[in-house]
Formats: structure tokens, C-alpha cells, sequence
């Protein structure tokens, strides 16, 4: 499938590899100020998949900014605070984002998953008389005179452009064509994740939307999503995945979240083994790397899908301004330098604190945090300053005196 845009090349077109959130972000970004983009996804449409679902308030922000939040909220569920449960004790804590009111014009999370946003940014797209969308166009390698930079796909084509955007995921063609390390470490456990139909507000009552669940012998996240609720364990390594996801293996571990005295209805259940890297370079020549294909994270605190985000607008942002002669190559290296330090000490770190975190062997320091949670959630100063960093409003912005803050 090809839709198309403006014709002929334009002065200043961008060839983004992957149609995801990301990669159709950072093309609109792009295309909205005139610049000629041109989309290339190897796959033959949109992907279906549910994959990541939640929306921190300055994604949200910055899809407003884009004009594509209120047909996300339409679609999605908003979830104005989030839990902390003990597999054995139940609830510890619920944290209000509303906590963060003075901070952004969106103090919640939506849940949806981005297979419902990624239509709607692709609709925007089209409406570019500057962009162009091509399906089936799997990228086999990247060359860079000096002047253009030529992309090479599976289907025998030749596409050129004055810069490339790589957004085409974890297992990047584009990384590897521009021979970027990307360096980091693999989690022993694989994540189970299984999507039911059932009422988990039901099964399990006085849960919220999101729910993170602390057991040193099987951890869990409970996510809601508009159409189903998804369940994530964490799988012996050991295993063979058939016998993982078996339907009476899986049947088995969901009666371990609930028993509702007879078999759980699903929907799916996969299972994946989850890395922590970053790529060593964001930027070589005139290609750049931007979301999983710059850095992936294991996805406790719904972080992977929204620090790409965050990317392709403020990367989209400063290439757009080199491209139209109002910025500079420095400028842009900048924000790239700034986006891996954040992908480095930032998003990996709160993500790898969380997994140490659900998993904790030590009654000591699981009792120490507990406490800890239960302070937060006591004290709404306190609560500020910790959902300032997860929901990463802290990546983006110096911190500000409550007072201080928007609508302060």
C-alpha cells in the first residue's frame, strides 16, 4: 500500500524508516512546518499489536501540541492514579496524579494502546501535502555520499532524502546499516503478558487502572485498556516458551491473580525477553536514531513508548530547524546528546529500580519500602516530588516550586 503526498522531491525531505508512534510522530512534526517526509514500514499496514498502553501527561502535552489527543482520550480511559499492592498483604499505597495539577494541564495517565493512536497520527500525516506513507518497504541498508543519504529496501527500491529518522524499532536496520553498538544487558526472566476479557475490578475489588504488585516469587502489573485488561508475570528463563504459554500453564498462573472457579477468558498471551540498551551514537551523518531503535527498557513504569515520543518531537523539533535555517547541527547534536543522557541515567534507571523493587527478597527492605509508599501517598508534597520523576515530567523540564509551576 502506498498513499501519497506532494510530488517529486522537495528540498530538505526526510526519509523516516517505521510507521510506529514514534516514527509517524516524528514525520509530523516534520511535515507540519512543509518539510518533505517520506515514511517507510516493512510491514504491510499498521501494526495491530496491543504492545505499550499508557500515556504520561507530557506525552499527552505534546500530542495536544500535534492536534491528536481528543481522538486518543476518546479512545482510551483516563486513570488519575496508579497502585502499589503486595501480593500476600494487598493494597500499600494509591498515588493521586492529580497531585501534579499546578505542574501540567494533564495530571493523569491515559490507557490505550498504540495501535488506536497510531491510525490517527497517520490520518494527520496524509493530510501533509508534504508527506508520503510506503508500506512493504523493508530496509536492508543506508549510504551516505556526503550530499544525500540513499536507503536500500528488500523490494529493490532506491529512496533518497537530505536525512534519515530511524524509528524503525529494537531490531533497527538502520542502527545496524550505520554500525551503531547498541550496548546494555538482557533480563533473566522472560515477561508474560496474557490480555483477558474478564472484570479484574470484579476478580479483585478496590484495584485501580494500573496496579503494580510486589512478590519476591512472582511479581505482577495489572493494566487496564479499554477493550481488556492485560496481565504481566515474570517467566522462568529455563522454560520452553510453548510450555509457558500453553493454555493450562497460563490458565494455571492466572488462578494464581484470581480464582474465579473456572477458566480465565483470553484473548492472548506472548512471551518475550526484555533488554535494557542504549545505543552508543544517536546521530551518524545525516542519520539519526530515535525511540527503540535508539534505546529499549523493560516496561515497568510505562516509560519505552513515551520517552520515544518525547524524541520524535524534540528531535523532529531541532531537525526541523536545521532543515529550515533557523537552527544548527550543534543545536541538534544537542538535543540527541541530552535525549541518550536521559535514555542512560534516567529511563533505565527508573525502570531497572522498579524490576529490583517488584522482585525484592529482603523482608527488611521490602518492609522499608512499603513504608516508604505508604509516606508518599500520606504526604501530597511528597507525592509531587516522586510522580514528578515517574511520570516524566522531570526528563523534560527543570523542576519548579509548586508555586511556580503552571497554574500555580
Amino acid at each position: 500500500m502506498t498513499a501519497p503526498g506532494g510530488a517529486g522531491r522537495t528540498v530538505g525531505e526526510v526519509l523516516v524508516v517505521g510507521a510506529g508512534p514514534v516514527g509517524l510522530t516524528a514525520a509530523l512534526c516534520l511535515a507540519r512546518r512543509g518539510i518533505g517526509v517520506t515514511v517507510l514500514e516493512a510491514g504491510d499496514g499498521l501494526a495491530t499489536e496491543s504492545r505499550a498502553s499508557t500515556y504520561h501527561p507530557p506525552s499527552l502535552e505534546m500530542l495536544a501540541e500535534l492536534g491528536v489527543l481528543e481522538p486518543l482520550l476518546q479512545r482510551g480511559i483516563i486513570s488519575t492514579a496508579f497502585q502499589y499492592r503486595d501480593r500476600r498483604g494487598g493494597p500499600i499505597a494509591e498515588l493521586d496524579l492529580g497531585v501534579l495539577a499546578a505542574d501540567t494541564p494533564f495530571p493523569f495517565r491515559v490507557q490505550c494502546e498504540q495501535s488506536k493512536l497510531t491510525p490517527i497520527l497517520l490520518e494527520q500525516l496524509l493530510a501533509c501535502p508534504s508527506a508520503s506513507v510506503h508500506f512493504g518497504q523493508q530496509v536492508v541498508a543506508v549510504v551516505d555520499d556526503g550530499l544525500t543519504t540513499v536507503v536500500r529496501t528488500a523490494a529493490g527500491r532506491e529512496w533518497r532524502g537530505d536525512w534519515v529518522v530511524g524509528a524503525d524499532g529494537a531490531s533497527s536496520a538502520v542502527r545496524r546499516a550505520i554500525g551503531v553498538q547498541f550496548e546494555g544487558i538482557t533480563y533473566p526472566e522472560r515477561f508474560l503478558v496474557v490480555s483477558t476479557t474478564e472484570d479484574l475490578t470484579a476478580a479483585l475489588p478496590g484495584i485501580a487502572s494500573v496496579n503494580y504488585v510486589f512478590d519476591p516469587d512472582e511479581w505482577l502489573v495489572l493494566l487496564r485498556t479499554p477493550e481488556h485488561w492485560r496481565i504481566l508475570f515474570p517467566t522462568d528463563p529455563d522454560t520452553a516458551d510453548h510450555e509457558e504459554t500453553a493454555p493450562a500453564r497460563v490458565q494455571a498462573r492466572l488462578r494464581g491473580v484470581a480464582d474465579l472457579g473456572r477458566p480465565w477468558a483470553l484473548l492472548h498471551a506472548s512471551l518475550y525477553r526484555v533488554h535494557q540498551r542504549v545505543a552508543d551514537r544517536f546521530r551518524v551523518g545525516r542519520t539519526l536514531l530515535v525511540g527503540d531503535a535508539a534505546h529499549v527498557n523493560n516496561p515497568l513504569g510505562g516509560m519505552g513508548m513515551n520517552s520515544g515520543l518525547h524524541d520524535a518531537v524534540l528531535v523532529g523539533a531541532a531537525l526541523g530547524d536545521v532543515i529550515t535555517g533557523t537552527g544548527v547541527i550543534d543545536e541538534l547534536d544537542g538535543v540527541l546528546d541530552r535525549r541518550r543522557e536521559v535514555a542512560l541515567s534516567y529511563v533505565r534507571t527508573v525502570t531497572h529500580d522498579n524490576w529490583k523493587q517488584l522482585r525484592e527478597t529482603d523482608a527488611e527492605a521490602r518492609d522499608a519500602h512499603h513504608a516508604s509508599l505508604r509516606h508518599l501517598a500520606a504526604d501530597p508534597e511528597a507525592a509531587r516530588d516522586y510522580l514528578l520523576r515517574t511520570s516524566m515530567i522531570d526528563s523534560l523540564r527543570e523542576r519548579r516550586p509548586a508555586a511556580d509551576a503552571v497554574g500555580g
